[in-house]
């Protein structure tokens, strides 16, 4: 099992447009080959000392039944088209992939 988080760090103000679209590809991703988990969140104050909020950003959960789902997933018609939509609106992003200790 491979988890992966990505946080996409979006525009200020851009943070509802790229949740519309990014939702509205997560049908498509969940019926991938080998997806077992897709799904993006945003930080909520916990009031815990080490949390650091970070309001123009989506973190995305995943969860894959392997590495080669996930290099295949990347190449999906739906993620290049979904990767052209948000173009304009992602300002960055960060990539971890794990699997269990």
């Amino acid at each position: 099992m491979i988890h992966v988080i990505a946080a996409i760090q979006v525009k200020p103000g851009k943070i509802q447009e790229f949740l519309t679209i990014f939702k509205a590809n997560v049908p498509n991703v969940r019926a991938e080959k080998g997806c077992v988990d897709y799904e993006p969140t945003i930080d909520v104050d916990s009031g815990l000392p080490p949390q650091q909020l970070e309001a123009d950003t989506v973190t995305i959960i995943e969860r894959w039944d392997s590495l080669d789902a996930l290099h295949a997933h990347l190449k999906t018609p739906h993620m290049l088209a979904y990767r052209e939509k948000v173009k304009d609106i992602v300002m960055g992003m960060s990539l971890k992939v794990l699997e269990a200790a």
